[in-house]
């Protein structure tokens, strides 16, 4: 493939995400403060939400990208989403050589929670025909970075652009104020299977002779069954008056949710990066989450606690040392405090991605080389 010559700040840019772009997800709210940043520093993007059903397509999921490619000019440069790119190599393949395309993968299809082993290695086989047909592959961690050796991606294609985190007031625990009351617990996670709502369920329900609450922030529409499914657990440990399951929150709802939190916890079975442990060490809230995927390099260990994912039974030793120990919480809170003067902001974030579009690419790709430090 020829690759154009770097377009400069007026070239435009076209990003392709799968339905809605105004989700309220993290790979969703990634794209969104990206393309806030690129618009910021004068680059024209266009976002183009498509139809259908993803990550497994149907006919107008096809359709949609087929149109969304065909109406872009020769030489154009396109983003696109890896939940939207993973099932659709034959669609996204006739455009490879007249477009520049880019991927964008916050987590591989294949790692996703639940799949058997037909569908894994379904989306294994898919998502390496799909990033073969990218000139360059962006990704949200370093521990996605150091995976997609799998899936034949050179190093050379491969940059690394973390998210940012937008300045934000203290919690209203983080200078060591402790209200009377119930320990206040917060998760903020759509209620899908990866997200290990079942496991801190199972872990609270062992807890029930300490006081706490717990409000739990996301979608309930991803996967209704998943839902009812822990609102039926939380009924059956006798949990349902210490449980509220606030659905979706705006920004300020949200924010309003860290500020009276004392814990924010993230029983995640994997993650690609997990915004939502960024976004609450930068109001100085203490984090309990799991080593899965990214999530053992996101978090900071003076800022919180880690514990292996799958293990309600670790989760809930770590729940109870934090409830039972006032010293435990004070020196995590002053470890919450202290990493957030070390996040970067969606602005760096914005020029990292920026020197990702436009650096040159690669003459030629060795797929199969051996994973190298990917650069940042």
């Amino acid at each position: 493939m020829a690759s154009p010559s770097a377009p400069g700040l007026s070239a435009p840019l076209t990003l392709i995400v799968a339905g809605d772009p105004g989700q309220l997800t993290g790979g969703y709210v990634y794209d969104a403060r990206i393309v806030a940043a690129l618009r910021a520093r004068g680059r024209s993007v266009e976002v183009v939400g498509l139809e259908g059903r993803f990550p497994v397509p149907d006919d107008p999921a096809r359709d949609s990208m087929a149109r969304a490619l065909s109406a872009l000019p020769d030489g154009a440069r396109v983003v696109i989403d890896g939940l939207a790119m993973g099932g659709l190599p034959e669609v996204i393949s006739p455009h490879a050589d007249r477009l520049a395309i880019i991927a964008l993968v916050h987590h591989p299809l294949a790692d996703e929670t639940g799949l058997d082993e037909a569908n894994r290695r379904h989306f294994l086989d898919s998502e390496t025909r799909a990033l073969a047909l990218a000139r360059r592959v962006i990704v949200t961690s370093r521990w996605t970075a150091r995976g997609l050796d799998r899936f034949g991606v050179a190093a050379s294609r491969l940059r690394v652009v973390e998210p940012g985190v937008e300045a934000a007031p203290l919690a209203s625990s983080a200078l060591d104020l402790e209200s009377p009351g119930p320990r206040r617990l917060l998760c903020v996670a759509t209620l899908i299977p990866r997200k290990g709502h079942d496991l801190l369920l199972e872990a609270l329900a062992a807890l029930q002779d300490r006081d706490w609450r717990l409000e739990v922030v996301g979608s309930h529409a991803r996967d209704p069954d998943h839902a009812a499914g822990l609102f039926a657990a939380a009924r059956r440990y006798g949990l349902e008056e210490r449980i509220l399951w606030a659905g979706e929150r705006d920004a300020a709802g949200l924010a309003a949710a860290y500020h009276r939190a004392e814990l924010f916890v993230l029983p995640s079975r994997y993650e690609g990066y997990g915004m939502v442990v960024t976004e609450a060490l930068s109001r100085g809230l203490p984090v309990l989450t799991t080593t899965g995927g990214a999530l053992v390099d996101t978090l900071p260990a003076q800022a919180g606690l880690a514990v292996p994912p799958g293990h309600a039974a670790a989760l809930g030793d770590a729940l109870a040392a934090w409830l039972d120990d006032a010293d435990l919480r004070r020196r995590l809170r002053r470890g919450a405090r202290e990493a957030r003067h070390d996040l970067s902001d969606w602005q760096q974030a914005g020029d990292r991605f920026l020197a990702a579009l436009d650096d040159p690419f690669p003459a030629a790709d060795s797929a199969g080389t051996p994973l190298e430090e990917p650069r940042q």
